[in-house]
């Protein structure tokens, strides 16, 4: 489910379930032992996150498959994709997205972990869609957000649940360039290229003092904000939009 490619001091990972990417308990597994081993491999300087096609970054979650999950499973999967979103969200070594593909929901909050994020050109769709499945966004998500651009704008991306072509993203501060489908990857490794050449002890630091609010406030509140999001996946409204999801998934 994940490709690993070398550009020096810049490890490429590419997911690689399926067309569409979607996540699962296992495949969130392998992403964070990923980053586990590349947060410990010293001739590692920076990541690049990106996707093995051209079409999807990722769907976001495995809704068909999550939907058919006991309460003590979906819990396991959602606290474990927080706590990666977390972990990618204060990963020590620059982090930039190449988004070759829609980035939905799941996937484009992926993204928003990172310290940057490229996308390409054309009919490339983000956004944050739970609204209209009766869920809340995750909270990390949520506050990652809010800190990323400003109120009035997290509040559209989130209480209106669109997705946003890139031009849009742009504008609104979630992505931070558009360029032509084939330089994402090497405009991504350019960037973390140059990112990774910063001395580390000052980069950690730097990155550091720009999360460490973020990363408080999410602790502060996750276990309670997690219990929210369950109550809001069982609940009649959720369910039958979830199943009629199902159906277009």
């Amino acid at each position: 489910m994940i490709e690993i490619e070398r550009e020096g001091e810049v490890a490429i990972i590419k997911l690689n379930r399926s067309v569409t990417n979607p996540l699962n308990l296992k495949f969130l597994w392998q992403i964070s032992k990923k980053l586990g081993e590349l947060k410990s491999d010293t001739s590692v300087r920076s990541i690049v996150l990106s996707s093995s096609n051209n079409k999807f970054f990722s769907i976001g979650f495995d809704i068909p498959e999550l939907y058919e999950l006991e309460r003590t499973e979906m819990k396991d999967f959602y606290t474990t994709f927080n706590r990666l979103s977390i972990e990618l969200y204060t990963f020590p070594k620059p982090t930039v997205a190449a988004i070759t593909g829609h980035a939905i929901a799941g996937g484009c909050i992926l993204t928003l972990c990172c310290d940057f994020r490229i996308i390409s050109e054309g009919k490339k769709l983000m956004g944050l869609n739970e609204i209209k499945l009766g869920l809340p966004v995750p909270y990390p998500a949520d506050c990652i957000l809010r800190d990323l651009v400003d109120t009035t704008t997290a509040r559209d991306i989130m209480e209106e649940g669109e997705f946003y072509l890139p031009e849009k993203s742009l504008e609104m501060g979630i992505v931070d360039q558009v360029v032509p489908l084939e330089e994402v990857i090497p405009k991504s490794v350019e960037k973390a290229k140059k990112m990774g050449e910063m001395p580390d002890d000052a980069f950690k630091i730097i990155k550091e003092n720009r999360v460490e609010n973020v990363y408080a406030r999410i602790l502060q509140n996750l276990a309670t904000k997690e219990q929210y999001f369950f109550n809001c996946w069982y609940s009649e409204d959720a369910q039958k939009l979830l199943k009629e999801a199902i159906n277009k998934f």
